[in-house]
């Protein structure tokens, strides 16, 4: 390397990862930065969860399947890449509640399970009487008094009550972080359910101020890719300056040096850095930054196990079918899985035609074994829960099952709090290391993508004030 030359290091090579890399190159060429960029990814591929399996005419993912449209990060990336052309909207249709064994339809109108319509909710038979009429005293409670942070339970149960929750917000949220709401944090996951109910003095009349606009989309909420989100990792990856990638090679500590960082490697490589970009999971940091205490409130953090089972049918076997695009699994239920996608319906895309191809998941905190059992019993659990549902004849012929492992970090009450004592340190003794990932400031790709845009831009504002700067830096990034 070239002394005259900063290097930036890269830890984790998933969708925040390789994010921060394509930016941070791409800067450097635009501008001429004196500036190298290294990636290490532990694995042998790049993208983290993001993966496809495109088999027999059928687009399986193994992991995320979409991103929020109204995000704009995701859509950026994909037209920097050139895969614009390839972004479908999912097709609209109706999605149920499985509560007591029944599917109900999700009442029209509900944001995140919040009921803005006042007849949807009325008429729904997912609530009891008694259930409804404990939900309207958001009209007349006072707003929250919290100094500090509360649970995403604690918070929706005050509002709304118990059958609310459990019955339609509590399947909706968990469905989105695997988590138990009643130990989420609230600041963490969605804060702007407290700052409408602050402002408008009742949930239901701010969340249905707040979005008029989301009640009259005609396209589906959300948007993936006709090739498969892996298609959008591969092009990324080609358009990464050659060498500067490695993979299947793990960072085994890091320490200061002087005003840099020293990272030492499992092939037994030491490399230097002047800034670093922590990509990877929480729980791995410790480990890696062995020599600074203030990480270990990241092994407290904990993380819930789950796993996706496709199945592929054809459309004639599915005897009983239901009018829609899937289902998310109340806990008043003996169910294992706790969600299905009718993944034909929703992206025709992802289905040859007469091809059904159901996606189903388990795993959830307190019932995560069923992540460790063979491909048989998943198979043969998720297809007895079906079975309660919809009758569906003859085996699948096409199964693709991804467990992913401890893979799920739960932002749990005080999470945001615990994040800045973090980087409060960071900044003190770790001047230039960055964190960034699902493990601290969201979790879906548009939030994992942001926060790799954003570690970029620390990056090199750092690197414009580090001590050793040179006058070159200096002036062609002012």
């Amino acid at each position: 390397m070239n002394d005259e030359k900063y290097t930036v290091v890269i830890i984790g090579g998933g969708i925040t990862g390789i994010t921060a890399a394509y930016y941070l190159q791409k800067a450097v060429k635009e501008r001429q930065l004196p500036i190298e960029c290294k990636l290490v990814e532990a694995t042998h591929r790049l993208g983290g969860k993001v993966q496809t399996v495109v088999r027999d005419g059928f687009v399986i993912e193994r992991g995320p399947d979409s991103f929020l449209a109204r995000k704009t990060s995701a859509f950026r990336l994909v037209r920097e890449v050139g895969l614009e052309n390839e972004i479908v909207h999912n097709a609209t249709g109706k999605s149920y509640i499985l509560v007591n064994g029944k599917l109900y339809p999700i009442p029209g109108g509900a944001i995140m399970g919040i009921p803005t319509q006042i007849g949807p909710f009325i008429t729904t038979r997912l609530f009891s009487p008694l259930g409804k009429l404990r939900a309207a005293f958001d009209f007349i409670l006072p707003p929250t008094k919290a100094e500090g942070d509360l649970s995403l339970g604690q918070f929706f149960r005050r509002r709304l009550g118990d059958e609310v929750v459990d019955n339609l917000i509590e399947p909706l949220l968990s469905g989105i972080y695997a988590g138990d709401i009643d130990q989420m944090s609230l600041m963490a996951t969605f804060p702007q359910f407290f700052q409408i109910e602050q402002k408008y003095g009742s949930l239901v009349l701010g969340a249905k101020r707040t979005a008029p606009k989301a009640q009259k989309e005609r396209k589906g909420a959300f948007q993936t890719l006709k090739t498969g989100l892996q298609s959008l990792v591969d092009e990324v990856e080609k358009r990464m300056e050659q060498g500067s990638v490695i993979k299947g090679v793990r960072v085994e500590r890091v320490w200061r040096e002087g005003t840099g960082y020293r990272l030492r490697l499992s092939n037994g490589d030491i490399w230097k850095a002047d800034s670093i970009i922590v990509a990877a999971p929480h729980s791995s940091v410790p480990a890696m930054f062995a020599d600074y205490p203030f990480f270990e409130p990241f092994q407290s953090i904990p993380s819930t196990s789950v796993a996706t089972v496709a199945l592929a049918f054809p459309e004639s076997a599915i005897e009983q079918d239901i009018d829609g695009t899937g289902f998310v699994v109340s806990r008043r239920n003996d169910y294992t899985i706790t969600a299905c996608t009718w993944t034909h319906k929703k992206w025709p895309h992802t289905a040859p035609d007469g091809k059904a191809l159901l996606r189903c998941y388990v795993g959830r905190p307190g019932d995560e074994e069923i992540v460790e059992q063979s491909d048989d019993e998943i198979v043969r659990v998720v297809m007895d829960d079906l079975s309660k549902i919809m009758r569906i004849s003859g085996r699948p012929e096409l199964i693709a099952i991804s467990r992913w492992k401890e893979a799920m970090p739960q932002y749990t009450v005080g999470h945001k709090e615990r994040l800045a004592k973090i980087k409060t340190h960071m900044d003190a003794e770790l001047p230039g290391v960055f964190l960034a990932g699902s493990s601290y400031e969201g979790l879906g790709l548009p939030d994992c993508i942001d926060q790799g845009e954003n570690a970029v831009k620390k990056v090199l504002d750092y690197l414009q004030t580090a001590p050793r700067k040179l006058a070159e830096v200096n002036s062609k990034m002012s």
